[in-house]
């Protein structure tokens, strides 16, 4: 077993690499993963800033637009939604890549391997791809591993940068929920809320600030609930979410409903990917069962407790797929 004093001592070399890239280039391409959520945005957001106490200049994009509970971020507006890179064409310029196990992950046409890339990453699926690499698969959000970056180098963290580092941490352990929540999580949510951020506000803003169509999905999906045993599913159709007026990010979340359920150990989410023949499953645990392995079998990943993939139709075949590998796994 690794010792923790040498785990921290790893750590902390990988952050002070991290700062030396940071100081040896002048300008940063800064993203994340498609379809970006809490710890996505807050992190890049929070990073941002601190590049720019640095005197660095950057560039954020997305390749997918920013979701509505979280357009309330502060500077969310210096995010470009655009879904390619191709228009930074200096491949000399570094991208600094939070949350993907990979460049596909970010979604953005005209990003590669021919410039420099930087890699912050919390996911149990988590590849060294780039020149540089720090992978911490015990931080409970990406938010706080950059959190640790602003105290290494010394930057000011501003309320704006406590509250999207707050942001990060608070969706990303489902609102203190998750098995990587533990006393540092506290702690560190603590000292953001000594240095500006508002969690009451926060709170609202993520978690009671939904759609109505978000809403009638919802009520579509548990319609659709079944149980059987310690595993629960349910699904939506591309027919589903027409009816609705809804579209993917209102499927955000809809998972935590059915493994909020008493006795279920395992939940999976299916939504119809529309003209493809594709589901995109969202897969939740209780902790007896590693989903993150189950989602990495079928090309996706993330985390013990919360990961994804997508998985070929037709419904029946798709739900059979996920649904035996849930079982097995909980035997």
């Amino acid at each position: 077993m690794t010792h923790p004093l040498i785990d921290e001592a790893t750590h902390e070399a990988q952050i002070e690499a991290l700062l030396e890239a940071f100081r040896a280039n002048p300008r940063f391409i800064l993203t994340s993963h498609s379809r970006p959520d809490g710890d996505a945005l807050g992190s890049v957001l929070a990073l941002a800033e601190i590049l720019d106490q640095m005197g660095r200049q950057t560039d954020v994009v997305f390749a997918d637009p920013v979701p509505a509970i979280y357009r309330t971020l502060p500077n969310v507006d210096r995010i470009h939604h655009t879904p390619s890179a191709a228009d930074i064409a200096d491949h000399s310029i570094p991208a600094i890549l939070l949350e993907c196990d990979g460049i596909a992950r970010t979604g953005l046409l005209g990003l590669d391997e021919n410039r420099p890339l930087i890699n912050i990453d919390h996911h149990a699926s988590g590849r060294h791809f780039a020149a540089v690499n720090w992978i911490d698969e015990h931080a409970c959000a990406v938010g706080a591993m950059v959190y640790r970056i602003a105290l290494a180098a010394g930057a000011e963290i501003t309320p704006s940068m406590a509250t999207c580092l707050y942001t990060a941490i608070l969706s990303d352990t489902g609102g203190f929920t998750y098995a990587s929540t533990n006393a540092e999580t506290f702690a560190v949510a603590h000292d953001l809320a000594m240095r500006g951020a508002n969690p009451a506000k926060i709170a609202r803003d993520v978690y009671f600030s939904n759609s109505i169509s978000k809403i009638r999905l919802l009520g579509a999906a548990l319609s659709n609930l079944h149980c059987e045993g310690n595993v629960a599913w349910s699904w939506v159709t591309s027919n589903d979410m027409m009816l609705t007026g809804s579209d993917a990010e209102d499927c955000e979340g809809v998972v935590n409903y059915l493994i909020s359920i008493a006795g279920i150990e395992s939940a999976v989410f299916l939504r119809e990917l529309p003209d493809i023949n594709e589901f995109r499953l969202s897969i939740r645990s209780k902790g007896k069962l590693d989903v993150a392995r189950i989602a990495e079998s079928f090309g996706g990943g993330g985390h013990r407790s919360a990961s994804g993939c997508t998985i070929r139709g037709p419904l029946d075949v798709a739900t059979e797929r996920i649904l035996t590998q849930l079982r097995m796994g909980l035997c």
